[in-house]
């Protein structure tokens, strides 16, 4: 459905509302969040995680602009689907919201009690997001006023949330726990300009635009946009390579949901400044977090300050 401007003001609205300068959130880090951890290693600290929409009618998004991490899955049809990730700052309102993934369960574990925002599971996957170490608030555990539904688009793309209202604080230290460390640019790496991944039925792509200093976001052929935040563009872009395989869990379709693992080892293309690394990750188990190290020399790699993109590629 065509979103017009006067509908998108209603949710352009809310967030006005909401607060002008948005919620900064964190342990005395700087407000960008981008230091590094001063010891290198994967410090541990909570973070709100909001599964994101992420078809056609879903879009453009609100808020997810301010998130520090942005990961890219596949599920049902080939599809994509978004996890934003705050460790620093928090939007006024975020979304559309959708439904978890067992994916998001083995992903988030690196966290230490992450909050995790959606909008519903299937009834089979219910039990084992109540057992993972997180803290789950879709609507109806959440406070009332978190989520509401927005008059820009058709339901299940409008469901909104509004993140203070959940009283999560996050800690910009948990970045590190999923390889996060800012700093300069490592040596090495090609000259790049462009780079597309492709899932069965969605693509990403990532161009390098040399006078922002960075990659400007563009899905399934559409440069990509938000409500609130003008052009989505990243800083880093990660597309780890990772096996993907059916799980036990169907959409209401019966459709069955791919399971991404990001548990062991294998190879990344990681994108920063213009260039292009190859880099290897490895996460020994679902309780440790993930690193990345050049495959040339076999040093941490580091990202460039701003907002990150990890994509899971089928390898």
């Amino acid at each position: 459905m065509r979103v017009t401007r006067v509908r998108r003001s209603v949710i352009v609205a809310a967030v006005l509302a909401a607060t002008a300068a948005g919620c900064t959130v964190g342990d005395g880090h700087p407000p960008d969040g981008h230091s590094a951890s001063p010891t290198g290693e994967a410090a541990r600290g909570p973070v709100l995680a909001v599964k994101i929409d992420n078809v056609g009618p879903a879009r453009p998004q609100t808020g997810i602009g301010r998130a520090d991490i942005i990961y890219a899955e596949q599920v049902e049809s080939g599809l994509s689907r978004l996890m934003a990730v705050y460790a620093t700052r928090l939007p006024p309102v975020v979304g559309p919201v959708r439904s978890a993934r067992e994916t998001d369960l083995e992903l988030l574990r690196q966290f230490d009690r992450p909050t995790l925002a959606f909008s519903g599971a299937q009834s089979k996957l219910l039990p084992l997001i109540a057992e993972a170490p997180l803290t789950a608030l879709p609507p109806g555990k959440a406070p009332a006023a978190a989520y509401f539904r927005g008059s820009d688009r058709p339901a299940p793309h409008n469901l909104y949330l509004r993140p203070d209202k959940l009283g999560v604080t996050p800690k910009a230290r948990a970045l590190a726990a999923a390889g996060v460390t800012f700093g300069a640019a490592p040596a090495g790496g090609q000259a790049k300009n462009a780079l597309t991944v492709r899932f069965p039925a969605a693509r990403f792509t990532f161009n390098w635009s040399a006078q922002s200093r960075s990659w400007q976001v563009s899905m399934d052929g559409t440069r990509a946009r938000t409500t609130d935040g003008g052009a989505l563009v990243a800083s880093t872009v990660v597309v780890q390579y990772v096996d993907v395989r059916s799980s036990r869990f169907h959409d209401r379709s019966g459709s069955t949901s791919p399971f991404s693992d990001t548990v062991g080892t294998g190879k990344a293309t990681v994108l920063r400044d213009g260039r292009s690394y190859d880099v290897r990750w490895e996460r020994r188990s679902a309780a440790d977090g993930t690193q990345f190290t050049t495959a040339a020399g076999g040093r941490r790699m580091t990202f460039a300050p701003g907002q990150v993109w990890i994509l899971f590629a089928e390898r």
